[in-house]
């Protein structure tokens, strides 16, 4: 018998990606699909991994405290990633 991990998520994709989404018009130099990934990579090194196979589960058992404490994470984790690929490409545009 073989297990389907096929379920299983980090709790925190969903909410960086959309934060990535959200904040690339406020980068528009870096709006291209390959330094938004790289964003969402460095976003998503900086959080803890919490691991899930249904969101709605995982939600449930947070309490109010909590899920202001992750909203927090990731909005600081995505804004330092945008910073930090920002500073990479002008590094390298430089040398």
């Amino acid at each position: 018998m073989s297990a389907d991990f096929t379920s299983i998520q980090n709790f925190h994709e969903r909410a960086v990606f959309e934060a990535v989404e959200i904040r690339a018009k406020r980068f528009p130099q870096l709006a291209t699909p390959e330094l938004l990934a790289d964003i969402a990579c460095v976003a998503l090194n900086r959080l803890p991994p919490r691991y899930i196979r249904h969101e709605v589960d995982f939600a449930f058992y947070l309490t109010e405290k909590e899920r202001a404490a992750n909203a927090r994470l990731v909005a600081e984790a995505v804004q330092f990633a945008f910073e930090f690929v920002q500073a990479r490409k002008a590094m390298k545009a430089r040398a």
